[in-house]
């Protein structure tokens, strides 16, 4: 079954990295460079799905965590600790990328816009979670207070979405998504957008599910080692030995 379960995998990143090497290959050399923004604007298909994907590794973090405080089940609190750590190195790709879309456009590598003060909430409230689950008392009082910030800040995450029309923002519209306007990108353009989110979100599962299991094995090191300490005896302690002592009489 081990083995059944690692040809899967291997299948899984084979078939990631095939889909990965073609986004690059459609953004890169097969879209149509865009009239208006140049060259610069082939960054959206990788700072859009990237957005994307850290927005809903905070909703995973916030229902994982949910689940486990209703339940107390571990698994569900490594799933919220697997997607906080992919969610905070996604986090990070879409302020450095959008950073690197900023400058030529804007001529600043950073402004306090509504979607990217956001963006930045939400980065911080990553390494918040990820703080307290490293440096918080043991037991599962860390892993509690842990669980009450990711639900907290879930609500950042449609807020990110909805920015652009809940402000006015100099970052573009919508081009993605439910209130997305229809006709805002040509079929070359969708379709390579579409190909990079399927990418991204592939790469993202991928890391989640390995750092799952990586945190699965290390609660299993760690119990298995609280139970070595509980087994082991106690030595017993040397009590040193007792030394007459000599009565002296008093002469008169």
């Amino acid at each position: 079954m081990l083995g059944a379960l690692g040809t899967r995998r291997s299948i899984w990143l084979g078939a990631t990295v095939a889909l990965t090497a073609l986004t690059l290959w459609m953004i890169f050399i097969w879209v149509p460079t865009d009239a208006n923004l140049g060259i610069i604007q082939r960054a959206l298909y990788i700072h859009v799905p990237i957005a994307l994907v850290s927005m809903v590794a905070m909703v995973m973090v916030a229902v994982a965590s949910v689940i486990y405080l209703a339940t107390g089940k571990k698994k569900w609190d490594w799933l919220a600790v697997a997607s906080a750590e992919t969610g905070v190195m996604a986090g990070t790709l879409v302020i450095v990328t959008g950073a690197v879309w900023a400058k030529p456009v804007w001529n600043v590598w950073w402004t306090w816009d509504a979607k990217l003060t956001t963006t930045a909430i939400l980065w911080f409230i990553f390494v918040a979670y990820l703080m307290l689950r490293a440096y918080a008392p043991a037991g599962t009082q860390g892993q509690r207070l842990a669980a009450v910030v990711a639900i907290i800040g879930a609500i950042d995450a449609p807020l990110i979405y909805w920015a652009a029309n809940l402000w006015r923002t100099a970052h573009p519209e919508l081009i993605f998504g439910p209130a997305a306007e229809s006709g805002g990108l040509s079929p070359e353009m969708s379709n390579t957008l579409l190909v990079s989110l399927v990418a991204f979100t592939s790469v993202f599962l991928y890391v989640l599910v390995e750092r799952y299991r990586v945190r699965r094995c290390e609660s299993d090191v760690t119990d298995l080692g609280r139970e070595v300490r509980l087994l082991a005896p106690v030595p017993a302690l040397s009590t040193p030995p007792r030394t007459a002592s000599a009565t002296v009489t008093p002469t008169a």
